[in-house]
């Protein structure tokens, strides 16, 4: 019997129909048989960070956020750069569980794919570090350029963008292998 694993796929981009949505559905494809995913594309709807709610009385949609992934096998972050940031949505995100210890050790996955991208990675690992994930650079991507690599129906055509995306699910899956169970 097969174990698929459970990925709870975070979305950064505000768009709804972003470059980072087309690469999550690329890579729901290449993963179905190994990965459920489950992508939280909500990140709008979480409430503004308050310290003062962090540990009690929080918010249900921050617990439900907690929650989902505590349950996850692993995590995947698939990212904008926004003005040589992450987005702001998905650093609140982040801001709502620096109190906990949700992410540590979680086996995660980290793609930033934007028109650069080079300092929103960096703060992206950066951040991760802090939440104590683990990630290697195998488990690492930036896809500079991104919107020149899909065409119209959303499929990747770029040969060397495919073997990184590749290399990069395959690191992946070791890491969550050798890490869960």
């Amino acid at each position: 019997m097969h174990i698929r694993y459970k990925i709870l796929v975070i979305n950064g981009s505000a768009s709804a129909r972003s470059s980072n949505q087309q690469l999550i559905d690329i890579i729901a494809q290449l993963t179905k048989n190994y990965f459920e995913l489950t992508v939280f594309n909500r990140l709008k709807a979480l409430p503004h960070f308050d310290p003062d709610h962090a540990i009690r009385d929080t918010p249900k949609a921050i617990a439900a956020f907690r929650e989902a992934i505590k349950n996850a096998d692993g995590i995947l972050i698939c990212t904008p750069e926004y003005i040589f940031s992450i987005p702001s949505g998905l650093k609140n995100a982040f801001e709502w569980c620096v109190s906990t210890t949700i992410f540590s050790d979680k086996p995660t996955g980290l793609i930033v794919a934007s028109a650069d991208g080079r300092k929103g990675q960096k703060e992206l690992e950066l951040i991760m570090k802090t939440l104590m994930a683990h990630f290697t650079a195998e488990t690492t991507l930036l896809i500079a350029g991104v919107k020149g690599k899909l065409d119209d129906q959303g499929e990747l055509h770029d040969a060397q963008t495919k073997d990184d995306l590749n290399q990069f699910i395959e690191a992946f899956k070791l890491l969550i292998k050798t890490t869960t169970r």
